[in-house]
């Protein structure tokens, strides 16, 4: 098994941070968690849960989306999981209509994605689970 954070059994752990379109409003925002997260946890993965972040900055402005929170996944660390998780985040991302990105992190390496082309994106999600995979 390559460089994933792997526990005693056999699972691997990721975290995703939603980034939320600077136009929507904190409710949607927390809704497309919710929906990612729900997502999530029809795949066959061990766990999703949701880490709540600090409070927003003191002079902040309304809920940034950002502190809305992050999701933990936890996955076998083989069997295609991370593959089957990764594109999972990309179709969900495109189906959303605002400028929503994604960081995806694991073991220390994160991925940020956003609405580019399918082409650029597929590059970007390839080379970052050949990286993370032990398939």
């Amino acid at each position: 098994m390559s460089g994933h954070n792997e526990g005693a059994s056999g699972t691997a752990s990721l975290s995703l941070v939603v980034h939320a379109d600077p136009e929507t409003d904190p409710e949607r925002a927390e809704r497309l968690v919710r929906l990612l997260r729900g997502e999530l946890a029809r795949l066959e993965v061990a766990s999703v849960s949701t880490v709540a972040a600090g409070p927003p900055p003191e002079r902040a402005k309304g809920t940034d989306p950002v502190t809305l929170g992050a999701l933990v996944v936890a996955f076998s660390a083989s069997g295609g999981v991370f593959t089957t998780l990764m594109g999972t985040v990309r179709d969900w991302l495109d189906r959303q209509s605002g400028r929503h990105r994604v960081s995806v992190t694991i073991d220390g390496d994160t991925i940020e994605l956003e609405r580019a082309s399918e082409a650029q994106r597929q590059e970007l999600l390839d080379a970052f689970v050949r990286r993370h995979s032990g398939d």
